[in-house]
């Protein structure tokens, strides 16, 4: 076998936890090696294929829908023909822009990047195939950081009817007539009313009684609502059984009931997978859990010693905000510490147009865990800033402990909400009671101001 190269830090795959703590750790002069499957991987899953391209794409959509508003706004214009590449080069700019700052950064940080396929050898020590051969690597420490892959159920049919993905819409070689969209949860929700916009007629088909599952009935009704004023279908309570494509191109998909739905191309948005398959994890002594996601503890270490796990890989909340704590707990840990990810408050967003911003609890998870909770909500059409944005559409609601007033959970459906549920969060995070929301000064007219107009709008007293 060829020689190992040893090295303090031994990071394989770069997302966003892994990579910063290889930069951060670079910096201060160890020594550190970090590997990457292919240039076109460096920054990681959510610059390359995920949060930055889509958000990117749902930008676009939205300046297309405002110009298609624009009189409404007491502006002359008018939208011309929407052209795909020209999209997909916009995307693409953005993409390889953020690509090349990452680059510039790990350079100029002195750690090791290795371009090539890894697969674990021993213990924190991995063989990788690269352009000019084999090298070995092996680390003191190591940080596992595969991330994942958009998920493929096993649907009759559907893998032979090539599927898009969330990854691979990105390509947008064509904007189709008609788009399937299998699965009501984000990523169908945000990616649905983005290709409406862009010109698609799009169904989403969702096999629970609601779009966005983990949602309150009311949040996930109002999300409907919007979506179907757009003149999106949304069909819910609907079993996928069968996928096919036909000889003239067309996707056809069976549900339940006996009722088909055609489309010019389907969406599988059904969650995604680890990336754990063919890299000899368990040479490392790693081992999984029954789905593939590598087994941590609340310190982010795995079953092997000296070998930690960050970001999607550890089946934890797979967002890029979480993984960059990762990284912050990790280097904490790999010093001495002790941090745990327990009783970490994450929020999220749901960009959609009007923007879901959620933190916390909802209402039913609350009431689940025996609080006794007082429940506030507010039309978002009550927000002054939300006239004059000329967007009235949406929900805020908010959970509270109705003994301590601690607040417990929020979702903010409306105009920058995604903005707004910081605001929230920092509340929650500094121990404030929701009446400090409710009295506090905020700037006005902004959407923020309406937190004020939120905490007094009880449902009960």
């Amino acid at each position: 076998m060829t020689q190992p190269e040893h090295f303090e830090l031994l990071v394989v795959a770069g997302g966003k936890g892994g990579k910063t703590l290889a930069m951060d750790l670079a910096t201060a002069g160890r020594r550190v090696a970090m590997v990457e499957r292919v240039p076109e991987m460096i920054g990681g899953t959510c610059i390359n294929l995920a949060c930055i391209p889509t958000k990117t794409l749902i930008r676009s959509a939205e300046v297309a829908e405002l110009v298609r508003r624009a009189p409404e706004l007491g502006i002359d214009a008018t939208l011309g023909a929407l052209a795909a590449p020209a999209l997909r080069r916009r995307v693409g700019s953005v993409v390889h822009g953020m690509r090349a700052m990452n680059l510039d950064q790990f350079r100029a940080s002195g750690m090791e990047l290795v371009i090539g396929s890894a697969r674990f050898v021993g213990p924190r020590r991995v063989e990788v195939r690269t352009a000019d051969g084999a090298r070995v690597l092996e680390g003191e420490r190591a940080v596992i950081d595969l991330g994942t892959r958009p998920a493929l159920p096993d649907i009759p049919g559907l893998v032979d009817a090539a599927p898009l993905t969330s990854e691979t819409l990105l390509d947008l070689r064509r904007i189709p007539s008609r788009l399937l969209i299998i699965g009501g949860s984000y990523v169908g929700v945000e990616l649905g009313q983005a290709m409406h916009r862009l010109g698609s007629h799009v169904t989403l088909i969702e096999r629970g009684p609601q779009l966005l599952g983990r949602e309150d009935e009311d949040v996930a009704g109002a999300v409907a609502d919007i979506l179907g004023e757009d003149g999106i279908e949304v069909v819910l309570g609907a079993t996928v059984e069968r996928v096919g494509r036909g000889q003239d191109g067309s996707v056809r998909v069976s549900v339940d009931g006996g009722r088909e739905l055609i489309g010019d191309d389907v969406l599988a948005a059904l969650g995604r997978r680890p990336a754990s398959d063919g890299i000899d994890l368990e040479a490392a002594g790693v081992e999984l859990d029954e789905h593939g996601f590598v087994r941590v503890d609340e310190h982010l270490r795995t079953t092997a010693p000296g070998t930690f796990a960050v970001g999607d890989i550890t089946g934890g909340p797979q967002f890029t905000h979480v993984s960059l704590d990762d990284y912050r707990l990790v280097k904490a840990n790999l010093d001495g510490g002790a941090r745990s990810t327990a009783e970490r408050l994450v929020p999220y967003c749901v960009f959609l147009d009007p923007e879901l911003g959620r933190v916390g609890l909802t209402e039913r998870e609350a009431r689940r865990r025996g609080h006794d909770v007082r429940v506030a909500k507010l039309p978002a059409s009550a927000i002054p800033r939300a006239k004059t944005l000329d967007a009235p559409r949406g929900l805020l609601k908010a959970v509270v402990d109705r003994g301590s007033d601690r607040i417990l959970g929020a979702a903010i459906l409306a105009a920058h909400g995604g903005e707004v549920i910081a605001t929230v969060q920092v509340a929650m995070l500094g121990g404030l009671p929701s009446s400090a929301l409710r009295d506090g000064i905020l700037a006005h007219p902004t959407m923020a101001e309406g937190l004020n107009q939120l905490f007094a709008a009880w449902t009960d007293p």
